[in-house]
């Protein structure tokens, strides 16, 4: 009769094997539930910067009204921040500007813009497709969420003053 030797050393090797690849498993989940959440994060970010934007045309319903928002280039005036303050339309650049300084530094490429649009669901951050037709303005804001360098996510909201 001959005995049998190693069985429990094989045992233990497929024990380590079956342990190894659950743990690549759950190191794959983590990957992916980290990737999601720096996702919703951005989102997040995204609708926060899209609602800062609103509210300070709210506030500046004159600028507004003048059309000092639409597809403007934003300038910082310190007059803007003292007691005094500055003109509707010089408070609009200053706000898209402070607006666009803070998409650039909370999102990973981060660029926006508010403008009248009729068809508000288009656009790039390289071509808006701002067509400045009817009464809606339109807040776009875009950035890259997988950091490839290409802004491959955005965010619209459309409302009426």
């Amino acid at each position: 009769m001959t005995r049998q030797r190693g069985t429990t050393l094989i045992e233990v090797l497929m024990s380590l094997l079956i342990l190894a690849i659950g743990l690549l498993g759950m190191l794959g989940l983590q990957t992916v539930s980290l990737r999601n959440t720096q996702t919703a994060y951005f989102r997040t970010q995204a609708t926060v910067m899209t609602a800062d934007i609103i509210e300070r045309m709210r506030a500046n319903a004159q600028g507004v009204r003048a059309g000092s928002y639409d597809d403007a280039v934003g300038a910082l005036t310190a007059a803007c921040l003292t007691v005094a303050g500055c003109a509707p339309h010089v408070m609009a650049g200053h706000d898209i500007a402070e607006w666009q300084a803070a998409l650039q530094a909370d999102l990973p490429s981060g660029t926006g813009v508010v403008c009248i649009d009729s068809t508000s669901d288009d656009g790039t951050p390289v071509a808006d497709a701002c067509d400045g037709i009817g009464m809606n303005h339109v807040v776009k804001v875009w950035w890259d969420d997988n950091r490839d360098g290409t802004a491959n996510q955005r965010a619209i909201i459309s409302l009426r003053f």
